[in-house]
């Protein structure tokens, strides 16, 4: 500026001077215009030129475009660290499948049927393609008319809401978003803070960009709460109109629609007149959004509210003997916080139709023969050997009032059942199924077994004895093949209980429970392979995926021609023996009878090639009935014939070559320390048979004689227990039998376990004196008559 300045000054300002003459006036003037406008500007700049220089010299933080830029930029990243922060309170992507609500359990049956459910759950989770296409529209219309336009939030709609409550001067309409809402129900709790409403239109954003329109909509119209217990629509319409969904009249639907926003204020149960004003403002706007027309609306305004209420068909408990069973397995298979904290769902191997076929069974007996038979229980479980899965559950009379379960908990001597292992490990040993012993009077180390009947049949084969079930050579097999080979292959098979080594194991004096004692008679119709039971199939978490899943291994207990001979010598049982109750026409069929001391248990474990089933009958207080082992092959029968209708006849294998078998097993012989043996004589015969009948000459015809069952007592195939049986004796060959058959017989029991070679002392069923229990009188005083014996105790 300063060189321009001294330019000017050095110009010449008359062109006279220059030699140019007076004709350039007008060039001097214009000139001199120009140099004033130069001169102006000139003025200027050094006004400006201050200004910047004082600009210049301030700080940023005076400055207000440094502000400015500051306040967005900060915002920007508070917004970000805001979405962020929230973002990691919010569940993981794969967790936005989620189709359950948290702390919820369902259990389901084979079929798919819905067992039993515990938490906020829906019974029946339905398709969408299931939902009427009026009730799905009822609730978008109520809820979110712009369902199909937002991406989870829908600011128009906000704005909407906002503007008809004010008018109404209450809350008529909700802002939030279906979407929201099924965010709320699956991961949020209920709390009125800002920082849940953040996290929610978070959360439905994600949602929407990871499911469809229809997913959001179906999962949000199983899990809405609407009221009475009832979540989901399928449930709202059992609840309040004891109908399906697709049985729902247009008010009807629009009634359930209208509850979700506030279920207890419009609940036509308790405010009817709350829930019309609803339902008729639901119908309102769907003529609006042209879902229906004036003329359809007008009509369901007309309707009168009809409600037909029933409990929420969650609260329902299919066998529940089987569900209590299976919570009680999910420890097993997941982890304590999983299974406080997720949403499962629990598949089963029930078979829904075998079950109430095994609960019919299982009452029938104990009212029919039950009531004569003095037992108040009953308990039957039925297993595919082939994989172990069990399809029948049936654990007591009445859940309600006991919720012991004797499949699994019962404790009970399993008797002439566990033969079927003694006996086994012989045949693994090498043994013939031909081989015979001596049945006669036998003491060894003090303990002396009995047979039922108390007499003798002198030299049998091990066939034989199994089929008339011999107490005295089942013990003498055992002693043959030893303690420790016997319980390894009980074990093997299935057996957990623990099996103490003592000569009374072959009678069956240790303690096993209903479901391992089936699921080891298992082996014998799988050839000898050993599935573990179980009734759990999958476990889902709350997004459907599978966490676990059965995979149990089928494992060598017996070898296959050891349980094919097993499974001939069982079927004669059945066929020819004290399990002739169980046959089932032309279906093969094996197993064994069972009968603890004083017929405290009664058991059947029976099978076909493809189903195993356990049948026990007794009290829980252990109290002596006067049943048969028979009764359990009854209750087998009644429900295996039902539940094998439709299912192809199988046939057993072929028994093997028995010339020339090698053992699988090593047989470790006993050594007793002292054996007595007697020859059986025609004295002993005689005096055991006249006392008999000393000791029954003053019993009445009508009174049903005292049974103290320490093996089975019904032999005969014509067995019919449909009708009182006053002669089950297990030889019906007896020379004596047209007096039996008259006049009953009173027996002595037998000892299932004994230290020493004294006698047993006999006791009365049901006498509860000292004096009577000793049993050495046969008088009416020492047995309540027939008609007290009828009278029903409590």
């Amino acid at each position: 500026m300063g060189k321009l300045t001294s330019w000017f000054k050095r110009r010449p300002t008359n062109l006279s001077d220059s030699g140019q003459g007076g004709t350039n006036e007008k060039l001097t003037t214009s000139t001199c215009g120009a140099g004033e406008a130069v001169t102006e500007q000139m003025k200027i700049f050094p006004s400006r030129m201050k200004s910047n220089q004082a600009t210049r010299g301030k700080p940023l933080y005076r400055r207000i475009w440094f502000w400015a830029g500051l306040g967005v930029g900060g915002g920007i990243v508070a917004l970000i660290y805001g979405i962020s922060l929230i973002d990691r309170t919010l569940p993981d992507q794969a967790e936005l499948n989620a189709v359950v609500r948290e702390q919820t359990l369902t259990i389901k049956a084979a079929d798919g049927t819905v067992l039993q459910q515990q938490g906020e759950t829906a019974r029946e989770q339905l398709k969408l393609e299931q939902i009427p296409d009026n009730l799905k529209k009822a609730f978008i219309a109520s809820e979110d008319r712009r369902f199909k336009q937002h991406n989870g939030v829908d600011p128009q709609g906000i704005a909407r809401a906002g503007l008809n409550n004010l008018r109404s001067q209450g809350v008529v309409e909700g802002a939030s978003t279906i979407t929201q809402q099924l965010a709320r129900i699956l991961f949020l709790k209920q709390e009125q803070t800002i920082w849940r409403k953040l996290k929610e239109v978070r959360l439905a954003q994600k949602m929407e960009n990871e499911l469809t329109k229809d997913q959001i909509l179906e999962r949000y119209l199983n899990l809405v709460y609407l009221g009475g217990g009832a979540y989901g629509v399928a449930d709202a319409s059992w609840v309040y109109f004891s109908k399906s969904p697709d049985q729902l009249s247009l008010a009807e639907m629009a009634t359930i629609a209208g509850l979700a926003p506030a279920p207890s204020l419009y609940a036509p149960d308790k405010n009817p007149e709350a829930a019309k004003r609803r339902r008729d403002l639901v119908l309102l706007r769907m003529q609006e959004d042209k879902i229906i027309t004036p003329e359809q609306r007008q009509a369901a305004v007309q309707e009168p509210l009809t409600l037909k209420t029933s409990l929420p068909k969650r609260l329902e408990v299919e066998s529940p003997y089987f569900t209590s069973y299976i919570q009680k397995e999910l420890p097993k298979y997941v982890s304590p916080n999983v299974l406080k904290s997720e949403g499962l769902v629990v598949e089963t191997t029930l078979n829904p139709t075998w079950q109430k076929v095994a609960e019919e069974a299982v009452a029938k007996t104990l009212r029919n023969q039950g009531r004569w038979e003095n037992f108040k229980q009953g308990s039957m479980v039925a297993i595919d050997p082939r994989n172990g899965e069990i399809k029948a559950m049936v654990g007591g009379k009445d859940f309600g009032k006991n919720q012991f379960n004797r499949v699994t908990q019962a404790q009970r001597q399993p008797g002439s059942t566990f033969k079927g292992f003694v006996y086994a490990t012989a045949i693994a040993s090498g043994k013939s199924p031909y081989d015979a012993y001596e049945d006669a009077p036998f003491v060894v180390d003090g303990y002396e077994p009995k047979n039922y009947s108390e007499r003798f049949r002198g030299s049998m084969n091990i066939r034989d004895a199994l089929t008339r079930s011999i107490n005295i050579i089942a013990v003498k097999v055992l002693i043959d093949v030893g303690f420790t080979p016997t319980i390894k292959l009980a074990h093997d098979m299935g057996i957990k209980s623990e099996l103490k080594p003592t000569y009374s194991l072959a009678l069956g004096s240790n303690e096993v429970n209903l479901l391992e004692l089936t699921s080891a008679y298992g082996s014998f119709a799988t050839l000898g392979l050993h599935t573990e039971p179980h009734g759990i199939t999958r476990i889902l978490n709350r997004q459907g995926k599978v966490i676990w899943s059965a995979d149990f291994k089928s494992k060598r207990a017996l070898d296959a021609d050891s349980a094919a001979i097993m499974t001939w010598m069982l079927r004669n049982v059945v066929e020819a023996g004290t399990g002739a109750a169980a046959q089932l026409g032309n279906r093969p069929v094996a197993g064994k009878t069972g009968t603890s001391d004083e017929a405290r248990d009664l058991w059947f474990i029976g099978y076909i090639p493809q189903m195993v089933t356990g049948v026990w009958l007794g009290n829980d207080d252990n109290r002596p009935t006067y049943g048969s082992s028979g009764s359990a092959a009854y209750t087998w029968h009644e429900f295996m014939e039902k539940a094998a209708e439709g299912m192809p006849v199988e046939k057993f294998p072929k028994r093997p070559k028995l010339e020339g078998r090698k053992g699988t097993i090593k047989a470790q012989s006993i050594k007793p320390k002292q054996v007595l043996n007697r020859s059986i004589s025609s004295n002993d015969d005689s005096e055991r048979e006249s006392a008999r009948n000393s000791e029954e000459s003053g019993s009445s015809r009508r009174r049903r004689r005292r049974r103290s069952y320490s093996q089975e007592e019904q032999q005969s195939s014509n067995y019919t227990p449909r009708r009182r049986r006053r002669d089950r004796t297990q030889e019906s060959t007896s020379t004596n039998s047209s007096s039996e058959s008259s006049t009953p017989r009173r027996r002595r029991s037998r000892r299932v376990e004994s230290d020493s070679s004294s006698p047993a002392p006999r006791r009365s069923r049901r006498s509860s004196s000292p004096t009577n229990s000793s049993g050495s009188s046969g008088s009416s005083s020492s047995q309540p008559s027939w008609r007290d014996r009828l009278r029903p105790s409590n």
